[in-house]
């Protein structure tokens, strides 16, 4: 049923355009194919349409999200608003999950994570077409968010990018090292 998950960060997750970046800060409303989703979905459930189909079109028509340099937040409901505010430090995990008719509509939905110790996600942020170059907005402003963090804690040290050229001598280096320790690990099992 689902399509594939994606679990922790990429290793290299493309870097986002300014254009691209501005669409997703854009994002307010879900797409129209999730209410032809939502229609779908209710018509499976029988003699429990109107209802199933009442409940997700005032979900579909109060639906918002807001992507911002602090975190995501989503809000939905006409009698009960619910609103779940996210900040990019505690996220976790991301996952896209769609199911046949989904990928049909050429929708999926992304799960958010974060380490409140619970199996479900935090956060469905469905209705958007986009939902790559949102997850890896998320993943760039998670690594942002980790990196800000890490640097206020005392003592701590930023990783330091490795450049290309430098990864052959960090190889090197790293093999002499492993040359090194097994030559002392030797050493102490002749010496007991």
């Amino acid at each position: 049923m689902t399509s594939g998950a994606l679990g922790g960060q990429p290793a290299a997750a493309p870097a986002l355009d300014v254009a691209a970046e501005d669409r997703i800060r854009a994002l307010r409303r879900p797409h129209p194919k999730l209410l032809r989703y939502y229609v779908l979905f209710s018509l499976i459930t029988g003699p429990a349409f109107p209802f199933v189909l009442a409940y997700l079109f005032l979900r579909y028509r109060t639906l918002r999200y807001r992507f911002d340099d602090e975190g995501v937040t989503m809000s939905w409901g006409a009698l009960f608003k619910r609103e779940i505010s996210l900040t990019y430090s505690r996220i976790q995990d991301i996952h896209l999950r769609s199911n046949a008719v989904e990928r049909w509509l050429g929708l999926s939905r992304l799960l958010v994570q974060t380490a409140s110790g619970s199996a479900k996600a935090e956060m469905k942020v469905e209705g958007l077409l986009e939902l790559s170059a949102v997850r890896n907005f998320m993943y760039a402003r998670m690594r942002g968010a980790r990196a800000a963090h890490q640097a206020t804690e005392p003592g701590s040290t930023l990783p330091v990018p490795v450049a290309e050229d430098d990864a052959a001598t960090l190889a090197s280096t790293l093999r002499e090292i492993a040359r090194e320790v097994a030559a002392i690990r030797s050493e102490l099992e002749r010496g007991r």
